[in-house]
Parts: structure tokens; C-alpha cells; sequence
């Protein structure tokens, strides 16, 4: 018998810029986009780990770490204890247009420019090394795995990586980001990229109306509950070893603007993160919940795995077309 397909959900975790730089009169937002609290109950981080702990799943939290040089130590820090606390996995999430924010010239001058891609070795190491720093001084471990910010990613980018001994990166989500680089463009499983093993966001085709094939990727906000559950059942028959699923704390709640002004509980994506969940809890011989802290030197001994395209039939893209529509329409849904 083949090894349960390890199914990693992870959670990129970060505050908003929420229109500062277009308009200085706004300010960057922190515990409104990671706690989304309602009423008195957060349906962001809180609603995460409660859902966590009732159905026994471990999972990453990829914490963003350059919004230090704006906010400083909190609220994150006291967010990542809470994470660590419930047993669960933090790693280094980047987005690089936080180092605006940095006024002290001896540290260094950053445009605002959110993309780790297509920048000079140099830069790039040391905007990793601020973000390294603060992740340590946070978390008092160094991250055995990085997400680069918008999941855009560069040969460059596991270059540093690999010359600050990150073992481990999730850079890739071809339905939201494609790589120009050959090598880059991979649908999951895992793979080496210049001495840095990759784990991409389980990415796959469907069809439209007119024939039209599209590279998704496996997201909480985009794809159905059936679509998940139809992809992972074949996923086990075609014995892929490996699923990386993406969501974020805000996307389980609705809001009418950047700002967080006004929330409601967002039902549909709540429920499907708990389907998902009671799923691999009910269904233990064929899958298994898999953070990347705890995994790192087992997938690294293991080596690659590489993955091929799998197709979901259109009427799961009818459905979830019709399904996500309604849910972003009419906001008590």
C-alpha cells in the first residue's frame, strides 16, 4: 500500500497596505486582515486554529515579516505565539514593498516594488536577510521554508535562498502567477531548483463553455468544495504524493472596501475549509496533513517528485463559477 497523500494547507498571513501608497492619507492595516474579529470573534487566525485543533490537522502559516518596519514587533508577534502555541507551523512569507517604510539610511533604500522577481542578487539577499531576521527574533528559529510575496518567483530568487541554507520554498502557483522560466513552471509535487526544493500550490486544468483549458490553482476563496474533493480523489488514484493548498485569514470573512470597514462571516469559505478538514481527518489511510517545518528533512531525503497535469470536467467549473458568484453578490449568503 502506497503512503497517504500528505495534503499542506498553508495560510499566507499579513497585514494590508490597504491604499497607503496610492493615498498617504490611508494607513496600512494589521489586525483587521489577520484577526478579522466580528462581534467579538475572529473569524481570521482564530477560526483557523479552532478549525485546526477540532479535526486534528497540521498546517503552515506563512507569517509576513518586512511589515516590521512599519508596525514594529506587534500584533504578529502575538500572533505567532498564539500559532506556535497551537502546535502549528510558521515560515517566512516576503513581500517586499513593507522596506518602503524603512527611514534609516544604514539599513538601506527600498522603491516601492512588491515583486522579489527580476531583482538584482545583491538586493535580493539583503531583503531576505531583514525578513529572515525578523522571522527569528519572532519566532527564536530561522524559517526551513519561504513564500515569496504574490507567489512570483525567479531562478535568482532559490539562488539567495540557497546561499542562506532555506532548505524549503513555495513560490510557484502557475493559476496565479506563471514563471517565464521553464523550470519554474510546475503543477506540484516536488522538485529541486538550484539546491532548494520547491513545493508548488497544486495547480490544474479545466474547460470552459467554449473549450478554452485554464491552469487553476488549488485556493479555499476560488474552487469549490466538490471541485476539491473530485481533485484530491484523483489525485490519490494517480498516487501524488504531495498537495500544497493556499488560502489566507481574510478570506473567511466579506468586506466592503480595502479598509476592512464593515465585515460579515463569509459562511461559503468557512465551509469549506471544514469540509476539507473532517475529509482528511475521516479519510486517514489515504491522507494526511503535512507542515513544512515537520517535513522538511523527510521531503528533502526523499528527493523530487514530480507531478502531471490533472484535468477537472467543466461542469465542477460551472458549478464553482456559479457557487463563488453568488457568494461575492449577496453578502448575507
Amino acid at each position: 500500500m502506497i503512503n497517504p497523500t500528505e495534503i499542506t494547507i498553508t495560510i499566507d498571513t499579513e497585514c494590508s497596505i490597504a491604499g497607503a501608497f496610492a493615498d498617504p492619507e490611508n494607513k496600512p492595516i494589521a489586525e483587521e486582515a489577520i484577526l478579522c474579529e466580528i462581534d467579538g470573534k475572529e473569524h481570521g487566525v482564530g477560526f483557523l486554529l479552532d478549525t485546526f485543533e477540532k479535526y486534528g490537522i497540521k498546517a503552515s502559516f506563512f507569517v509576513e515579516c518586512a511589515h516590521y518596519f512599519y508596525f514594529g514587533d506587534d500584533p504578529m508577534k502575538n500572533v505567532i505565539r498564539r500559532i506556535n502555541q497551537a502546535g502549528q507551523d510558521t515560515q517566512l512569507h516576503i513581500h517586499p514593498c513593507w522596506l518602503n517604510f524603512i527611514k534609516d539610511k544604514n539599513i538601506g533604500s527600498f522603491p516601492i516594488n512588491d515583486s522579489c522577481q527580476g531583482r538584482g542578487y545583491d538586493e535580493l539577499k539583503k531583503i531576505f536577510e531583514l525578513c529572515i531576521d525578523v522571522f527569528t527574533n519572532w519566532t527564536e528559529k530561522k524559517p526551513e521554508a519561504i513564500r515569496t510575496g504574490s507567489l512570483v518567483a525567479d531562478l535568482n530568487i532559490y539562488k539567495v535562498m540557497r546561499d542562506l541554507n532555506i532548505p524549503l520554498s513555495s513560490n510557484v502557483a502557475l493559476g496565479v502567477n506563471m514563471p517565464a522560466e521553464k523550470e519554474l513552471q510546475l503543477f506540484g509535487g516536488r522538485q529541486f531548483i538550484n539546491g532548494v526544493m520547491e513545493l508548488p500550490v497544486f495547480s490544474y486544468q479545466d474547460t470552459n463553455f467554449l473549450g478554452k483549458k485554464n491552469i487553476k490553482s488549488l485556493q479555499i476563496t476560488s474552487c469549490s468544495w466538490p471541485e476539491m474533493k473530485y481533485l484530491l480523489k484523483k489525485a490519490r488514484k494517480e498516487a501524488i504524493t504531495n498537495i500544497v493548498i493556499l488560502t489566507h485569514p481574510f478570506e473567511f470573512i466579506k468586506r466592503t472596501d480595502a479598509r476592512f470597514s464593515h465585515m460579515t462571516r463569509n459562511r461559503v469559505n468557512q465551509t469549506r475549509l471544514e469540509k476539507l478538514c473532517r475529509f482528511i481527518a475521516e479519510h486517514d489511510q489515504d491522507f494526511v496533513s503535512a507542515d513544512f517545518g515537520s517535513s522538511a528533512a523527510k521531503w528533502q531525503e526523499k528527493g523530487p517528485n514530480d507531478q502531471g497535469l490533472l484535468e477537472c470536467p467543466t461542469y465542477y467549473m460551472i458549478g464553482r463559477k456559479l457557487h463563488n458568484k453568488l457568494n461575492d453578490t449577496v453578502w448575507s449568503y
